[in-house]
């Protein structure tokens, strides 16, 4: 494949920024299904998958999770046109069959509840960046935070799921320019990086 051209990189990468509010242009539930079909396509180990979504768009359910989170936080889960909750499913193993269907991997997670924990935790979270990229990618921005109460998060979503439980949430919609700081320093290749 060719290398994206700079406006892409721009978008994605380059200009692309975690914003604090957005505009009161609306999110489509066709625009959340699209964010879904591409972020589905990036790799997981052995295609597990784990990451669970819920799409906060009513405002009940952003006040649910509004709830859950810091004041400040509180206020841009509320005012946002979507909050998205990222959640991991320890429990991806039972879908293995289906989704990584060529040899048994159920059985290298089966009975091993630590290495469950700790692939859905580093799946999701590569989940969760493709979300980012995503939303990217069509056009939209996202908020992704910390600041927030995981097991009261738990709670109010994935009560009936116990196996699931909260990674981080993000905030999507566009972004209002007016809602971001100055970009902080990304410092060079050399400070954190070696070629061995």
């Amino acid at each position: 494949m060719p290398p994206l051209d700079d406006a892409a990189l721009d978008q994605l990468f380059r200009k692309g920024r975690t914003y604090n509010g957005f505009t009161d242009e609306p999110v489509s539930e066709a625009e959340l299904h699209a964010i879904w079909d591409l972020m589905k396509m990036g790799p997981t180990s052995a295609n597990q998958l784990p990451a669970r979504l819920v799409w906060c768009v009513s405002d009940a359910a952003k006040e649910k999770l509004a709830a859950c989170a810091s004041a400040n936080n509180a206020d841009k889960i509320r005012k946002a046109p979507v909050s998205v909750v990222i959640g991991m499913d320890t429990n991806f193993h039972e879908y293995l069959p289906e989704l990584f269907p060529h040899t048994d991997a159920k059985s290298w997670f089966d009975g091993n509840a630590e290495l469950r924990e700790a692939s859905a935790f580093r799946n999701s979270s590569l989940q969760g960046g493709y979300f980012i990229l995503a939303a990217r990618a069509l056009g939209l921005d996202t908020g992704p935070m910390s600041g927030f109460d995981a097991g009261a998060v738990d709670k109010a979503f994935f009560a009936d799921q116990q196996s699931v439980r909260t990674n981080f949430i993000s905030t999507l919609g566009h972004g209002d320019p007016t809602t971001i700081f100055d970009r902080s320093p990304r410092p060079a290749f050399e400070k954190f990086n070696r070629i061995a």
